[in-house]
Formats: structure tokens, sequence, C-alpha cells
């Protein structure tokens, strides 16, 4: 593997300018060489319409970091795969499950598809996963607030059918669940409320359950909430609490604890590169999945409208 690697951003929404392009700016394993998006950007690398449009006209790339909103990620990842490109999936990789199972079939051997969950890479994740080995869950509970208007200005797709509503950012709770604890997660109860209009929630209530205990979950995106985003467990070896979405670890109450100098995309992109390295893929969909199940599960209530 010759470095850095040139590597088209697809998308270039609010994710890939705030997160995408500074954290490949930081990386010495890959080059910015193109941007794909229908409205063609100028962020200072030649811009594209199109994915088949690069690959005809542009500069020769070799991997391609897909941005889009997810209802549109799938055909543009096989087009990827197809040409032999390594590939590298903002969450969740796809709409549908199936989806996911599309792409996973489609990866090369040669070739990296890399899942990504920034939220595992956030820095108290892997202390948490260690500290929860050989304890035994009994219980805890799950708050994700944030607001729609300051984190997805004006992105209609997120309320539309695929587009998740609430559980956009909070299957970024679930991908940290779903790494610290070596038991499978399950949802035994769900309950949303979908504005009027809209196709996805705007909040939900869960009772998730992980080797039996009880997690209850309580997810808003109103714009009228104060943030949160918190994950309690409580063990048979004291309580662990996750704050801030991963960023802050503390045991049985005490001193919460934070690694600095540690940000998510940035270890996102170094992640990517080792697959690369090493000549493997990475496709998890069990943050997707726990979603998948909550929507089959769900008791819907109409609320008034909300105007993205």
């Amino acid at each position: 593997m010759t470095l850095p690697l040139s590597l088209a951003i697809i998308g270039a929404g609010k994710i890939a300018r705030d997160q995408h392009i500074p954290a490949i700016a930081g990386d010495d394993a890959f080059s910015l060489a193109a941007i794909v998006d229908p409205a063609r950007p100028d962020l200072g690398v030649p811009a594209f319409a199109s994915l088949a449009d690069l690959l005809a006209h542009g500069p020769a790339i070799e991997a391609v970091a897909i941005c889009t909103p997810p209802q549109v990620r799938t055909a543009i990842a096989l087009e990827a795969i197809a040409a032999g490109l390594h590939v590298l999936l903002e969450k969740p990789p796809a709409a549908t499950l199936s989806e996911v199972a599309a792409i996973e079939a489609a990866a090369s051997p040669d070739r990296t598809v890399y899942a990504t969950w920034h939220s595992r890479h956030a820095p108290m994740v892997a202390e948490a996963r260690a500290w929860l080995a050989g304890r035994t869950i009994r219980g805890g509970r799950l708050i994700w607030r944030e607001d729609a208007h300051r984190w997805h200005p004006g992105q209609h797709w997120l309320w539309q059918p695929g587009g998740l509503g609430v559980f956009d950012p909070t299957i970024n709770a679930f991908s940290i669940l779903t790494a610290i604890t070596a038991a499978p997660w399950s949802i035994a109860r769900s309950e949303f409320q979908i504005p009027a209009g809209l196709h996805a929630p705007i909040s939900a209530q869960l009772e998730m359950r992980v080797a039996g205990a009880p997690v209850a979950a309580d997810l808003h995106f109103h714009d009228d909430d104060t943030p949160e985003w918190t994950i309690v467990l409580e063990t048979d070896g004291g309580t662990l609490t996750l704050r801030d979405g991963g960023a802050t670890l503390s045991i049985d109450g005490g001193a919460a604890r934070r690694r600095e100098g540690h940000a998510e995309y940035p270890a996102v992109y170094a992640h990517f590169a080792a697959l690369i390295a090493s000549g493997r893929s990475e496709i998890d969909a069990c943050p997707l999945r726990l979603v998948a199940d909550a929507f089959l599960l769900a008791k819907i209530r109409e609320v008034e409208a909300f105007a993205p």
C-alpha cells in the first residue's frame, strides 16, 4: 500500500464538512482527491455530480467515503465496490438490513469495506468495555436527547422512510452498547411518537434487554430538550455511567474520567487505514438490527407537526 491513498468523499453535507474533511486532512494515510455531490460544491478539490462522472473524467482514486443519506448509500457502495475501490460508509451503512447484506455479499476479498460506527471510538468506550468484562449486568437506563434543528438543520431525509428520525442519533448509543458488552442486545417493547405528516419518530421509549436484564431507553429529538447522551449500566460489581456520548466515564457515582486528545473521526480513519493495510473488511449490522426491531415492535402515536 502506497501512502497516501487518494480518496473521494461522496455526499458533501454537514457531517462530511464538519468531521470527514478535517479528519482526512489530519491523516497521512489519505489525501482528499475529489468530492462527489450533485451540487458540485467548491471545497478545494475537483467536484463531480456522480461517482460515474468522477470515474470517467476525474483524478484516479483508490477509496471513497460515502456520506450521503442512508436511503441511497447501497447503490453507491455497490458501484464503488464494482469499480475496485476501498469503501467507508457513514452510519448507518444502509437503510435496511437486507441492503447491508447485499453490500457484504458484494465485498471483494482484496478491497476493504468498512461500515463505521464513530461513537465506538469515543474516548472512554474501550475502558467501559474492559470494566464490564466479567461482570453481570442487572439493569440500566439510556437517555439520548438532542436538538434536531441544531445537529441536523434542514435535513428532511431524516423524517422520510429510511431516515430513522430519533434513531439517527440513538443508533450511536446502540453502537456503544453492542461494543461494550459480550452478551447480545434485544428490544422487548417499543413506543414511538411520530409528528403529523412525517414518517419517522421524534421520540421513543424502549425496553431493551441484555442477557435478560432490562434497560429502559428514553429518546428525544426535540428542539427544546436539554442535550444528554447518557448510558447507565448496573452490574453485580458496581454501576458504570458513560456520559457525553462516551466521552466521560464514572463508576459508582465517582469522579468522571475523560481521555484527552482523542477524537472519534480521526480514529475512524486510522482504523480504515489499518483495515486496508491488513486486507480486511468490517461490516457490523448489530446497531441497525436493534433499530429495525424497534420499528417492528413499535406502538405508534401521532403527535403535533414538526418542521425539519
